[in-house]
């Protein structure tokens, strides 16, 4: 229904060409068949030019070389063009002359080899131009240099592909607000990354990763860290530092599966029950009444965390994951003992260390604003 004083005028829809997937052919692929691929593409390219298209999608095909040559001159307008599933082994120099294309997406093909991209990319216009790059499920074995150079790119996807590491130079991409790295062969993560200012998200799963330098910290920007699936033993605790963290995914991680196995509980023995029993009634003793060693004994006695239990502990202890409230900013598990599988509570030595209410672990997790409600994903 329009509303009064008439509607408003709709937006003009952005003009888009997608081609139509060519016939399966029979029979074993050869050269020539992926030649013909090739020429058949150019031909009907070339018929369904358009001036004002802004975008295209190429259907998969089977294509070996690079895109018909008559790109730019048929679409000078494209700003966004995807080639993903064509199988392309290269992308050749024809995308340089668009100086209008920000959205290249050309996943699951065949790039990663010597020449899969075209030199001096960073020196052309499409390298002013581009905004977003996905060039995940390829075959790239390092981060290409040519990319290093896009000083625009705000968003890189590289997963699923065949990378061991990360150049240092990927600090130079200093307008990437996304990268995607997952789904790799990642060992370790180079300190320059913490020289991104406006990376906001960041995916780092399905790696070999063993360790996060402290130097993270740095990406005051960043909302989301994946990490889930590595080979992580411990967080630095500079992690405490990226106040605008919304999302920390840790699951699939030693860390987390060392917290699960040791959420286990074994039985007090005689002599602690009787040293709990002494601590809890406050049983008078001088040294002269008992052994040095049992005197020692004693003295080792640790307070329950639960302000309402009163109890202690000596050896046996419950080891529980509580999920802290830090400053109402984000959640964060951390490991805290309690003297019996009976006994829980809000974490006190979380509360000493931060001016809001830690209690707030133990509330309700509907009655947590969801504002306020970060998550940390542990499975």
């Amino acid at each position: 229904m329009a509303a009064a004083g008439g509607a408003a005028p709709q937006p003009e829809p952005e003009p888009e060409l997608e081609l139509e997937p060519e016939p399966e052919r029979r029979g074993p692929a050869a050269e020539g068949e992926e030649e013909a691929a090739e020429a058949e593409l150019a031909a009907e390219l070339a018929a369904r030019r358009s001036a004002e298209a802004r975008r295209l999608v190429l259907s998969p095909r089977r294509l070996s070389g690079p895109l018909p040559a008559g790109l730019s001159q048929w679409f000078p307008a494209l700003e966004v063009l995807d080639v993903s599933g064509t199988g392309l082994a290269e992308l050749g120099a024809e995308l340089l002359a668009l100086p209008r294309l920000h959205t290249l997406l050309a996943k699951n093909n065949r790039l990663g080899g010597p020449g899969s991209l075209p030199k001096g990319l960073g020196q052309a216009p499409l390298g002013r131009s581009l905004r977003v790059l996905n060039l995940s499920g390829n075959r790239f074995a390092e981060v290409p240099p040519a990319l290093l150079g896009l000083r625009g790119l705000q968003s890189l996807s590289l997963g699923g592909n065949r990378l061991h590491g990360i150049p240092p130079d990927i600090q130079e991409l200093r307008s990437l607000e996304f990268l995607y790295l997952g789904g790799n062969f990642i060992t370790s993560i180079p300190p320059e990354l913490a020289n991104l200012p406006s990376l906001s998200y960041l995916v780092l799963c399905d790696n070999k990763i063993q360790s996060i330098p402290p130097q993270l910290a740095q990406l005051h920007s960043l909302r989301s860290l994946s990490l889930h699936n590595n080979l992580l033993t411990y967080l630095p605790r500079e992690i405490l530092n990226l106040v605008h963290l919304e999302e920390l995914s840790l699951r699939g991680n030693p860390l987390v599966v060392r917290f699960v196995r040791d959420l286990t509980y074994n039985p007090p023995s005689l002599l602690e029950l009787a040293g709990r029993t002494i601590k809890t009634r406050s049983v008078p003793y001088a040294p002269s009444d008992l052994p040095e060693n049992l005197v020692r004994y004693l003295s080792l006695a640790s307070n329950c965390p639960n302000p309402k239990c009163g109890g202690v502990y000596f050896d046996s202890c419950v080891r529980q994951i509580k999920f802290v409230d830090f400053c109402g900013k984000y959640r964060l598990p951390l490991m805290h003992y309690l003297c019996s599988p009976e006994c829980s509570s809000p974490c006190s030595s979380a509360s000493q260390s931060s001016t809001s209410q830690s209690e707030s672990d133990s509330e309700d997790e509907a009655s947590v604003a969801a504002r306020r409600m970060q998550k940390v994903l542990l499975g």
